[in-house]
């Protein structure tokens, strides 16, 4: 079982967790809680035993030099860090980590184990997947949750997907057997540029992490690089005549079949984020 390292007692914990691999598209989930262990400095607590869950074949350590000038080996793992954000009145507890190559069902009855030891009371999971979604409108995510009243409160939907899943999918399951509220946002990455990163679905994914927490996160150099991928997506399609017109194709099935009204809330949505920003010291 994973030792957690002594840590004072959460206030209230929303968990939110994202994993590298099939449930991480672009990186742009991922990428997410490593922003949010950064600006919030967060603590690693504790660390799943990579021995038990990982194909060292598939997901190889990796060997690098530390502060101090030594050679080190890194395993690939995942970690539980606690973070206490400013202006916010309860803790977070940040999980990011690789998907497993076996025994997923330990693998999550052994991560969820922690954070009830943590105190946890939501768990919130991030993932982001390939979508015929152009490069130049909002990247749209989707929200859903296990109960019904989540739904309803976080105004999410209750999931209709049928098909394969990865750590994420099994991950709400388990909270759902243990009766753990359990919410999860995606982001539709364009599938035509599918190299990581992606920070403008990276963005879009803390737009809904602030929504639910009720704060502004600092966002760093993420907004400047979200515009810097798409002029770069911009040129791409400009030097292929194919790539332009699949593009514009997108745009305007993406803009017919959107409601006037809900591209209102979007907008009102970003507004008052924008607000909140100039109201910061």
């Amino acid at each position: 079982m994973m030792e957690i390292e002594d840590t004072p007692e959460l206030n209230r914990p929303v968990v939110i967790a994202a994993f590298e691999g099939w449930n991480d598209a672009a990186e742009a989930a991922s990428a997410v809680v490593d922003h949010l262990i950064d600006v919030w400095d967060a603590r690693v607590v504790a660390a799943i035993d990579p021995e038990d869950y990982y194909d060292f074949q598939v997901n190889r350590p990796s060997v690098g030099v530390d502060d101090n000038g030594f050679r080190k080996l890194t395993w690939p793992s995942t970690h539980v860090a606690v973070a206490s954000p400013p202006e916010l009145d309860h803790d977070v507890i940040l999980v990011r980590g690789i998907e497993p190559n076996m025994r997923w069902r330990g693998f999550c009855a052994e991560l969820l184990a922690c954070i009830d030891d943590l105190g946890g009371e939501l768990v919130v999971t991030l993932g982001a997947l390939l979508a015929d979604t152009p490069h130049t409108r909002p990247i749209p995510v989707t929200g859903t949750a296990t109960e019904p009243d989540l739904v309803d409160r976080m105004k999410l939907e209750q999931s209709t997907y049928e098909g394969p899943t990865g750590i994420v999918g099994v991950l709400q399951d388990a909270c759902v057997k243990l009766d753990i509220p359990a919410a999860s946002y995606w982001a539709a990455v364009p599938h035509y540029v599918a190299q990581p990163p992606c920070p403008k679905a990276t963005l879009a994914l803390l737009g809904q992490i602030e929504d639910l927490l009720g704060l502004s996160i600092p966002l760093g150099d993420l907004p400047e690089d979200a515009r810097a991928w798409e002029r770069g997506v911009d040129e791409l399609a400009e030097e292929d005549e194919d790539i332009a017109d699949y593009v514009r194709a997108l745009e305007e099935t993406r803009d017919t079949a959107e409601l006037p009204e809900a591209s209102g809330e979007a907008i009102a949505r970003e507004f008052e984020r924008y607000l909140k920003r100039r109201e910061e010291p």
